[in-house]
């Protein structure tokens, strides 16, 4: 097959990591999930990481053990000093076409090592500030050796722009992107919703609430919030209004929904309680290249009545998970919201719709991201070889 048409299905990833399954961390739950997403598109995957006889939990993918000692003073984590005969022969076997380092170990070390001589791509993730690795670690083999390794490597993706600066301003890799998180389970669910909550603003069990999630400024739609809100006033429809958020807008915002309940900024699981506090959430806003928000009241169950724009139109499915009304539209925005309103059947039917597909679609959109990288770098790699 042709570098320049490979697929998704076409990859052969062989990924390296000091911590697969053995310990549960947010990284190595990153690792399978990625895994598994790969594995459902048709790639190959094969892992090599250190095992232990009761890991955390099982592995998704095929997992090779590789020779690895116990980390001096943190027992529980191992370090891969090397891949071992055994699991070497097992990867050139493999064959794979791109290669996948997570930690800056000795064993991802030898991997680029490997690819390199090879002429195959090298991707690293990085979960974590890199510095922080030896002190974690508590080894002396330094910061050289880890910066080694992630200077050598064909490209990077980091979780977060922050953490991809941070990568940047070091001279790490000049090709940085992002392997983000997704939506947080944790903290945007259903169950986080509670009426001790909504009572403390004001909210009564039978009260429904629409909510605006965002910055409070007046590109958000601001303006059509409130002239939709108006529509429902003046046809007697009841209801209140949440509105999450800070911004220099408030004043304007407060001035004309003067009757509107202000939580003010919240974030981590208070952010989570105040999104689920909601029942429906609107979204007027056009300007949103991808719409966390959106995907975030999905995440706890809510219906989403959004604008037809960018952000929202990758998530909501209209008429399935929420309704997609042209922007500006204030009749049928009051409309939507009216139906949501008056039948807790479709509140609910909607909300369950948009749960699934926050939980589906997120992190296999993020896991794409990845896929993607890989095979750009494939196809760039004859260029850099020369």
């Amino acid at each position: 097959m042709a570098r320049g048409h490979m697929e998704t299905s076409d990859l052969r990833i062989a990924l390296f990591s000091g911590n697969y399954n053995y310990v549960r961390d947010g990284a190595n739950q990153a690792l399978n999930r990625l895994a598994g997403y790969l594995l459902r598109q048709g790639a190959d995957v094969r892992v090599y990481a250190p095992t232990v006889k009761e890991p955390a939990f099982e592995p998704t993918g095929e997992l090779i053990s590789v020779s690895s000692v116990p980390i001096p003073g943190r027992g529980e984590y191992r370090v891969p000093l090397r891949m071992g005969r055994k699991a070497k022969r097992n990867l050139d076997a493999f064959a794979p076409n791109v290669v996948h380092v997570s930690s800056p170990d000795p064993m991802a070390h030898q991997a680029v090592s490997w690819a390199r001589q090879r002429g195959l791509p090298v991707l690293a993730s990085v979960h974590t500030r890199f510095e922080t690795y030896l002190r974690y670690y508590n080894m002396a083999w330094g910061d050289p050796v880890i910066e080694a390794i992630i200077r050598r490597c064909d490209a990077l993706v980091a979780p977060s722009e922050s953490m991809a600066q941070v990568l940047r301003d070091e001279r790490m890799n000049y090709d940085i992107g992002i392997w983000s998180r997704g939506v947080d389970r944790e903290i945007f669910h259903p169950g986080r919703r509670s009426n001790a909550w909504r009572q403390s603003f004001g909210l009564g069990d039978n009260d429904i609430a629409i909510g605006f999630l965002g910055r409070l400024v007046m590109e958000k739609g601001l303006d059509v919030f409130c002239d939709t809100v108006d529509e429902l006033k003046s046809r007697g429809v009841p209801h209140k209004v949440l509105i999450i958020g800070e911004g220099p807008a408030r004043g304007w915002f407060e001035g004309r929904n003067p009757d509107a309940i202000f939580a003010g900024f919240q974030q981590g699981a208070d952010l989570g309680q105040a999104v689920a506090g909601m029942d429906v959430l609107f979204n007027p806003s056009v300007t949103e290249t991808f719409g966390n928000v959106t995907l975030e009241a999905m995440a706890c169950g809510l219906p989403v009545v959004a604008a037809e724009a960018t952000g929202s139109q990758s998530l909501v499915d209209d008429h399935s998970s929420g309704r997609l009304i042209r922007p500006g539209a204030i009749h049928q925005f009051a409309e939507a919201l009216k139906a949501y309103i008056e039948s807790p059947a479709l509140r609910t039917a909607h909300g369950a719709a948009g749960e699934a597909r926050a939980r589906e679609f997120s992190w296999d959109k993020i896991n794409q991201t990845v896929a993607d990288t890989y095979l750009r770098l494939i196809r760039q790699k004859p260029l850099t070889n020369g």
